[in-house]
């Protein structure tokens, strides 16, 4: 008999030893691949060794390692990704995230099929329970591949990831040539790198299947970022820094990347327009909410030549002579309120049916 893909599979850990068994028994539940795991603890406070330690003493499919020093998730993820090197496929998965079952033989069919995939993902199931899973589909309706270029586009046209991140699977090969998470890009680190594998490779979606639970915190490192003052520029420039390292490091190898890079810029500078005229919507563009708002237009100024020619320039410029609170007794904001509302909800739709 043939021998089965070898996947390799990154758990980094901080903090989660009460999540870290959970998490790992995801993995080694997995049919139709051989896995392996590598539980890298980053210097965690809490019992992280002892359940490590006490998972590799139990199952010679997993190792533990501890750093030497608090090198936080990028630094973690790298090192994580120099031990997978001799694997067929790769995937990074967070200690307080879960696989559903039979997701890795899911993706890796689709890639052994087509070679020309480096990245395959699929839909991830929010959740914040472990003891409440939700019920999730674990039946493929087959997948569909998409050329790197028009993932970029659709990219740089949303100015989103559309990958939580643990329903993600890397063809080894292809990580390999593309390198490391790039420790600048911080909190969009991910982006930049599905940008990257989609250079030189095409991206593959299971359809119809839940592939990972991905948890979601109160007091997670996305929601308190939004939620402090500036939070929405810091969120904005995290993206465009992703956006930019990566045609900065393999805009040669894009077709038309100086028009994408254009588009990227001017989408972003859109949602910062948007934002600061949902501001002065709501009547909190005045006090300590015109700092916020500013900030956001300088951010759109900043990002895109184009800024100053957008509608939601005009727009955001005509709320601010209006006043802050007093824009939606107008008919034209009432209606343009409505239709972010619906562009929000079709772009959620997309992302839950169709993962773009």
């Amino acid at each position: 008999m043939s021998r089965l893909p070898l996947v390799k599979v990154i758990v980094p850990c901080y903090g989660y030893a009460h999540l870290l068994e959970g998490c790992v028994r995801s993995v080694l539940d997995q049919e139709r691949v051989d896995v392996a795991v590598l539980i890298v603890d980053d210097v965690s406070p809490d019992e992280t060794p002892t359940v490590g330690r006490r998972l590799e003493r139990e199952d010679a499919r997993v190792t533990y390692r501890r750093n030497a020093e608090n090198l936080g998730l990028i630094g973690t993820a790298n090192e994580g990704l120099e031990w997978a090197e001799d694997s067929d496929y790769v995937i990074l998965l967070s200690a307080d995230d879960r696989l559903t079952p039979g997701s890795i033989g899911r993706a890796v069919a689709v890639m052994e099929e087509h070679p020309e995939v480096g990245l395959v993902y699929g839909h991830a199931q929010y959740f914040e329970d472990d003891d409440q899973l939700p019920a999730v589909r674990t039946g493929a309706r087959g997948a569909r591949v998409q050329s790197g270029h028009e993932w970029i586009r659709l990219r740089c046209r949303s100015g989103h990831s559309c990958i939580s991140s643990p329903e993600a699977v890397v063809r080894t090969s292809v990580q390999l040539r593309v390198g490391h998470y790039e420790a600048e890009c911080t909190h969009a680190s991910d982006l930049n790198l599905w940008l990257r594998i989609a250079a030189v490779a095409d991206v593959g979606y299971v359809k119809g299947a839940t592939q990972a639970y991905y948890r979601v915190h109160s007091d997670s490192m996305l929601r308190s970022m939004l939620g402090a003052e500036g939070g929405q520029v810091v969120d904005l420039g995290e993206r465009r820094t992703a956006f930019e390292h990566f045609f900065e490091r393999v805009g040669g190898r894009v077709r038309d990347a100086d028009g994408l890079r254009e588009t990227a810029r001017r989408t972003l500078a859109r949602q910062a327009l948007w934002k600061a005229s949902r501001a002065y919507d709501k009547g909190q563009a005045s006090g300590e909410g015109a700092r916020e708002v500013d900030g956001l237009v300088r951010f759109a100024l900043d990002t895109s030549p184009a800024t100053r020619r957008l509608p939601e320039w005009w727009g955001m410029q005509l709320r601010r002579r209006i006043g802050s609170g007093r824009s939606l007794a107008f008919l034209p904001f009432l209606l343009t309120g409505a239709a972010h509302r619906l562009r929000v909800s079709y772009g959620h739709w997309r992302l839950q049916a169709r993962g773009l």
